[in-house]
């Protein structure tokens, strides 16, 4: 009877640690659409000087506005990984991260351009809704992720967030 009662509360245990646990592949859904707007936002200048803005500007009385919500772009730093380089762009709007794009991701197989196929776009999205480099690891691509967010973490830091 006890041996019963040990192995109904572990698989209970089992059970109820299996489901509880979170995956953070759960917002892959906006990918597209932040790798478009991160490779058209202007120019690579680190210093974060950026060649274009959102608003046409052709009236005097809106030029001062749109130099306030003109697009800003800041390269992080290049990360060596145990794979290769990782570098990661931001762009940076009002304060806030509308954008963040790979520069550098390893490519040298089929199974890197793979890999990063997936989670390039995961990652790109999690910073643009996280707006900080606290965002989940993509699982199989540890060594990528790691090399993503500390070349994040240089490109917020650059951009005083």
């Amino acid at each position: 009877m006890r041996r019963i009662t040990l192995w109904v509360l572990g698989t209970i245990t089992t059970l109820v640690l299996l489901f509880s646990y979170n995956t953070s592949t759960s917002s892959a859904g906006g990918a597209p659409s932040s790798v478009i707007s991160g490779t058209a936002s202007g120019t690579s200048d680190s210093s974060g000087a950026s060649g274009s803005s959102s608003s046409d500007g052709s009236s005097s009385s809106s030029s001062s506005a749109a130099k306030t919500s003109a697009a800003k772009t800041y390269d992080g730093d290049s990360v060596m990984t145990q794979w290769g380089v990782v570098q990661v762009r931001i762009t940076v709007k009002d304060g806030r991260i509308t954008a963040a794009d790979v520069l550098q991701v390893p490519s040298e197989n089929h199974r890197d351009q793979e890999i990063n196929s997936y989670a390039v776009p995961v990652l790109n999205s999690e910073v643009t809704n996280a707006q900080n480099a606290n965002i989940d690891m993509v699982s199989g691509a540890t060594v990528t992720s790691d090399g993503y967010i500390r070349s994040l973490q240089s490109a917020i830091d650059q951009a005083g967030l």
